[in-house]
Parts: C-alpha cells; sequence; structure tokens
C-alpha cells in the first residue's frame, strides 16, 4: 500500500495513456466498419451461362443507391482497342415497329441489379459500330473489358468499376468467355476516380464531336 500511494500519480497517468490507447483502439474498428459501409460496391458478372449468350449482369452492393452515368464496352486486340458506350440500346420488336431506343441509365438500388444484354450483343454492336471484319477478329485473343461509371451518395468524383473477360469467339457452340479476374476491379480511391472522371469526359468529348 505504501509502494501504491508513493507511485499513484504514476499509475494514474499510466491507466490513463492506457485506457486512451484502448478509445483510440475501438474508433479505428468502428470507423473502419462504417467506412466499409460506406464504401460503394459494383459487381460486373455474367448470368444465365457461361458462353458469349451469357448475359451481363451490372450489381450494385453498396450501402445506399448508385446512379449509373455510362456502361462502357471495350474489345482489346493486339492492334488497338474499341470502346462504345452502350448505356443506351434499341428496343428490339417487330420489323414493321418503329425503332424504340432505351437507356440503362439511371439509379440503381443497393443489392439490385440490370443486365445489359447478352455478351454476344455487346460484341456485335462493337464490331458493328467500328467496322470490324468479324472473320479476322475470330482468329484473335480478344479481351472484353466492361466499364461502369456511376455516381454515388453526395460525392463529387465518379466512381468505377470494371473486369474483363478472355474471349474465343471460334468456340463451339456459342464461344467462350472466361473472366480474367475473381472479382470486379473496384475503382475507388482517389487516383482511380480521376481516372474514372477522364473516362467520362472522353465519352462527352467523343458524343459531341
Amino acid at each position: 500500500m505504501e509502494w501504491l500511494n508513493e507511485h499513484a500519480q504514476a499509475i494514474s497517468a499510466a491507466s490513463s495513456i492506457l485506457t486512451l490507447f484502448v478509445w483510440v483502439f475501438y474508433a479505428q474498428l468502428l470507423y473502419g466498419g462504417y467506412a466499409r459501409q460506406r464504401r460503394p460496391r459494383i459487381i460486373i458478372n455474367r448470368g444465365k451461362g457461361i458462353g458469349l449468350d451469357a448475359l451481363c449482369l451490372v450489381s450494385s452492393m453498396s450501402n445506399e443507391a448508385i446512379y449509373v452515368q455510362h456502361l462502357v464496352a471495350v474489345l482489346h486486340t493486339k492492334e488497338q482497342s474499341y470502346q462504345l458506350d452502350i448505356v443506351e440500346y434499341q428496343q428490339q420488336g417487330d420489323e414493321d415497329e418503329e425503332v424504340d431506343y432505351r437507356t440503362h441509365q439511371g439509379p440503381l438500388s443497393s443489392g439490385d441489379y440490370i443486365h445489359i444484354q447478352s455478351f454476344e450483343s455487346i460484341i456485335k454492336r462493337l464490331t458493328q459500330y467500328w467496322d470490324l471484319d468479324e472473320e479476322v477478329i475470330k482468329q484473335q485473343e480478344l479481351l472484353l473489358e466492361i466499364r461502369v461509371i456511376a455516381i454515388y451518395g453526395s460525392e463529387d468524383m465518379p466512381i468505377g468499376a470494371s473486369r474483363r473477360f478472355h474471349l474465343n469467339l471460334s468456340a463451339e457452340p456459342v464461344g467462350q468467355l472466361i473472366p480474367s479476374s475473381v472479382d470486379t476491379h473496384r475503382m475507388n480511391s482517389r487516383r482511380d476516380r480521376k481516372r474514372v472522371l477522364k473516362w467520362a469526359k472522353d465519352i462527352e468529348i467523343h458524343k459531341a464531336s
């Protein structure tokens, strides 16, 4: 007891410092959990098959809704890359009906998803837009990249996600489509968001030209 009385101030200071460290530790845990909940997450995947006839699915696993601004398909060949904003699409109907254009642009709620046509339809749109010879590109090793450009909450900078798929158009019966990564690449860091912002600007410039 005498020793405790003599070192009471030192013990009190040490316990205060230890308590502070404990509170800082718990504060970091709480902030980490909050940051993970607030972090936007977009998933790009295949649905209803694994070939080119599979649907391209875009899901939002974010805590809040996202606003889909652009959906970009990029076909990477040995020579160069060809990209196209596929957020707008043509509604299929009877031959006698007028052409009806729809859009995937708009809000996507948490836990919700959209499908942006089949991968085969996406590739066909790219080849038709860029007037590519289908027989020539069938003989090449191809990568199809799907990019999502979106707005999340009240944040000023856009967020993005991308995923690449290896293509083998000559494989039977409906081609071969293999993801090049296990998960979708999330583009949430400041550096990534600057890159996504450049994507969006390039699209607007291309539309204006």
